[in-house]
C-alpha cells in the first residue's frame, strides 16, 4: 500500500503562484510513475502533469506546459507541482497519484493510489 496526502491549495488571483505536496508513505515506492490530476465541477478528471518517481520521463499537459513543474524531493518523500502564471480555467481539485508499474500514463484509470485532493482556486 501507499498513501498519498496532498497540501498545499489555496485561493490565488490569477497570475499568482501555488505549490501543492504530496506526501508519500507506504511500500517502496522509487520504481512507480507519480502524477498529479486535476477534477473541476462538472468534469471529467484530467491529467496534469507525471514523472517517474526515479526521475525523467516527464510530461505535461499542454494546457499546463510552461507554466507547471512537477518534481519530486527524495529526502522528504515528496512530490510537488509548482504552479506560476494561474487562470481561472486552472481552477480544480488537484489529486496525485501513483502507478506501480511506473509507466507514465495520463489515463487516471492506470493510477492505483490517489490522495484526497486539494482544492485550487484562481480568481479573475
Amino acid at each position: 500500500q501507499v498513501q498519498l496526502v496532498e497540501s498545499g491549495g489555496g485561493l490565488v488571483q490569477a497570475g499568482g503562484s501555488l505549490r501543492l505536496s504530496c506526501a508519500v508513505s507506504g511500500r517502496t515506492f522509487s520504481n512507480y510513475a507519480m502524477g498529479w490530476f486535476r477534477q473541476a465541477p462538472g468534469k471529467e478528471r484530467e491529467f496534469v502533469a507525471a514523472m517517474r518517481w526515479s526521475g525523467g520521463n516527464t510530461r505535461y499537459a499542454d494546457s499546463v506546459k510552461g507554466r507547471f513543474t512537477i518534481s519530486r524531493d527524495n529526502t522528504k518523500n515528496t512530490l510537488y507541482l509548482q504552479m506560476n502564471s494561474l487562470k481561472p480555467e486552472d481552477t480544480a481539485v488537484y489529486s496525485c497519484a501513483a502507478d506501480p508499474r511506473g509507466a507514465v500514463i495520463t489515463t487516471p484509470r492506470a493510477y492505483d493510489y490517489w490522495g484526497q485532493g486539494t482544492q485550487v482556486t484562481v480568481s479573475s
